[in-house]
């Protein structure tokens, strides 16, 4: 299947489903972050990818509607973990480890 991961899914997300044997594309790989939605949208429906993403907005097939697309997935699960899984994608080899420390005390209590 391919897909294309919202830039809030980090690097893991990617690996992940790449390892399921999908044909993976990333937001930030094609430089599209912070692109409004309905750009995001066109780009997947041209590229024939369902988006990935955890951005709830997209979730509302009033605005959305499924039959104009090739897929749009929203995931669902604690915001927690899922802040701080985008967290460590993004600060992993940090030159500052403190900031890393707290990051990764902050999920213990998640």
């Amino acid at each position: 299947m391919k897909l294309k991961l919202d830039e809030n899914l980090g690097t893991r997300g990617a690996e992940l489903f790449d390892q399921a044997g999908h044909d993976v594309s990333t937001v930030p790989q094609e430089g599209l972050c912070s692109s409004p939605d309905k750009k995001l949208l066109e780009i997947c429906r041209a590229q024939k990818r369902c988006l990935i993403t955890l951005a709830l907005e997209f979730g509302n097939p009033l605005i959305f509607r499924p039959e104009d697309y090739s897929g749009i997935a929203v995931l669902h699960y604690s915001y927690g973990i899922a802040l701080m899984r985008v967290i460590e994608d993004r600060y992993k080899g940090m030159r500052n480890p403190s900031l890393r420390q707290r990051c990764l005390r902050y999920r213990e209590y998640s």
